[in-house]
């Protein structure tokens, strides 16, 4: 055998070798994402809030308490995540809002949100109607990867329909 054909034969079962781990710890990652879903859900309630402001900033500057900064994992506290100031009830909170539902998240309106310990998962307008805010068409590969999602979602609950 030629030496182009080793090197070649080496990479192409390195390569293979990557694959199935990646799809393995893949299927590990949907596993614990599902589990740790059933628990926000589990612990999930509605609450009525005013929200204040609302900015996607780094972890570590969005002003949420030295526990959650402390749990979050190394790589993820340089991120910029979905902040939201509300009022809730006589205090004044920041709270972390799910990537989906920050566009549609009105700033200066009281919302019925549902409400996971610092998390928000779900928002109805509460007084008058609420109107979908224009926003122009977001490029990169997380914007894109968000429609791919939501498209996913749609399909899915059309399938659990019929």
């Amino acid at each position: 055998m030629s030496t182009l054909t080793i090197v070649l034969l080496v990479i192409a079962i390195i390569l293979v070798v990557a694959i199935v781990v990646l799809y393995f710890l893949g299927k590990r990652m949907q596993d614990r994402q599902a589990e740790q879903k059933q628990q926000m859900d589990a612990v999930a309630q509605q609450v009525s809030m005013l929200i204040i402001d609302k900015k996607r900033m780094k972890l570590k500057d969005a002003g949420l308490p030295e526990a959650v900064v402390a749990s979050t994992p190394w790589y993820a506290r340089g991120s910029k995540i979905p902040v939201v100031k509300a009022k809730v009830g006589p205090q004044v909170m920041t709270l972390i809002c799910d990537a989906q539902i920050y566009d549609e998240m009105p700033v200066k309106k009281e919302v019925k949100a549902t409400v996971s310990g610092l998390y928000i998962t779900k928002v109805k307008g509460l007084h008058g109607s609420s109107q979908p805010v224009e926003t122009k068409k977001k490029k990169g590969l997380r914007a894109w990867a968000l429609r791919k999602q939501q498209e996913l979602n749609a399909e899915q609950k059309a399938n659990k329909k019929k």
